[in-house]
């Protein structure tokens, strides 16, 4: 399945919910492969944030990426139309801290995007395809997420509140039934909260233009667009979290109470269960390209995810024709924790050989590990997936953090210092 973007640029100018600031939104063409970026035209420098769930940095009554003054917030409602209408590769320019909140609804940003219209590119799709069910708990929602061919949101929702009691929507998730079930419904909030989240930081360009307001018992200077507005944003909120997995999602969600907390875990958790297929990947045979090691030696067999030097995700399927499974425990099979961290290392040397000239005749050794823990065995049938992160790199020289899951569950956690030499 070819990768998609857009036709051509186009804008939007508001105000941000809770910083207040005036901003102006630019979408662009994005080139095959970049998945969504932000990029805040009015810093220095103009820096780059990928949408991708690692850099989710706040998560408080809206989703933000990244840290300090170079974040960006309330990024959902575009992520949102991003994922409705199939898009994959975008450059997203903004002058400001935060996308405007526009009427709080997802449909400015839809029409925005549908407008620009869409073209396919080189490239394949990243598909996440849960193939069992499981659930997730973050706070006060719950998540039970079961296979489906299609992405389809159970979403439900409670409040003492005569506007809103207890509410149930399911939807299937399209381009035309997006526009027609979901992207009108608006964030709503509560008078009694104001003040509260005021004090955080937090409603500073908060108005009854901008979102529904709710009363100790009536909505406020706007009438609702549906009788469950509050569900059908919920479950809007919900799509645009997941976006930030940066593919497309195929599972039946059913959310209880789902808060943007909640949705980033349950992303974070179909990315690491989920069986990903297309999208980047480096095989066998490009491993083999970089690493010097051979059989038995060689315990990586994908790299499925590389963010420059600083973040890598590969995988090692763990079968019973394993070599060491035959001497280690024979009889009970569990893969060695010394290997677990020498599998987690040679992915991590694929991220520093990434920044290297010459791969050829250089190797990397690792001269430290610290603070290693296991915390489940690993047997055979297991997927180990290792993501790592690069802490820091100072010419050839590298501290990267590392942690093996299995199941969506940690197996193994590690620090660890290399440095690539010659051969």
């Amino acid at each position: 399945m070819p990768r998609r973007t857009i036709e051509r640029e186009g804008s939007l100018k508001g105000v941000g919910l809770h910083t207040g600031a005036s901003s102006t939104v630019t979408v662009r063409p994005g080139s095959s492969g970049q998945g969504v970026v932000f990029r805040r035209v009015d810093l220095s420098g103009q820096p780059t944030i990928p949408a991708r769930v690692d850099e989710v940095g706040a998560t408080e009554r809206h989703t933000a990426l990244g840290h300090g003054e170079q974040a960006v917030h309330t990024v959902e409602h575009l992520m949102a139309a991003v994922a409705a209408l199939e898009l994959d590769d975008l450059m997203v320019d903004l002058d400001a801290p935060e996308l405007p909140i526009m009427d709080g609804s997802f449909r400015p940003f839809f029409d925005l995007l549908r407008g620009a219209g869409a073209r396919e590119q080189q490239g394949e799709v990243a598909t996440y395809r849960v193939q069992a069910p499981f659930q997730v708990t973050q706070g006060d929602a719950t998540y039970v997420v079961s296979p489906a061919k299609g992405l389809r949101l159970t979403t439900m929702i409670e409040w003492a509140h005569p506007c809103i009691g207890r509410q149930t929507g399911t939807y299937d998730i399209g381009e035309e039934s997006f526009a027609s079930e979901l992207a009108s419904a608006r964030t709503f909030g509560f008078l009694a909260e104001v003040e509260g989240l005021k004090a955080k930081g937090l409603l500073k360009g908060a108005s009854v233009e901008s979102a529904v307001v709710l009363s100790p018992d009536a909505v406020v200077g706007t009438t609702l667009r549906w009788a469950d507005e509050f569900v059908r944003h919920k479950a809007g909120d919900i799509l645009g979290d997941l976006a930030l997995l940066g593919g497309r999602v195929q599972a039946h969600i059913i959310a209880t109470r789902p808060s943007h907390d909640g949705n980033v875990t349950l992303a974070r958790a179909i990315g690491r269960t989920g069986q990903r297929e297309g999208g980047f990947a480096m095989d066998i045979g490009q491993i083999l390209d970089v690493l010097p090691h051979r059989y038995p030696f060689l315990l990586v067999d994908r790299i499925v995810a590389m963010e420059g030097t600083k973040r890598i995700v590969g995988i090692k399927n763990v079968t019973i024709n394993e070599p060491f499974f035959q001497g280690h425990f024979p009889g009970h099979p569990i893969m060695p924790g010394v290997l677990i961290i020498e599998a987690m290392a040679q992915v991590g040397g694929m991220l520093l050989m990434g920044a290297v000239e010459d791969r050829e005749n250089k190797v990397v050794y690792f001269m430290s590990l610290d603070n290693v823990k296991f915390r489940r065995p690993v047997v055979p049938g297991d997927q180990l997936r290792f993501e790592l992160e690069m802490v820091q790199l100072r010419g050839k020289t590298c501290r990267m953090k590392g942690t093996a899951f299995v199941d969506g569950q940690v197996a193994a956690e590690a620090e660890m210092m290399a440095r690539v030499m010659e051969r």
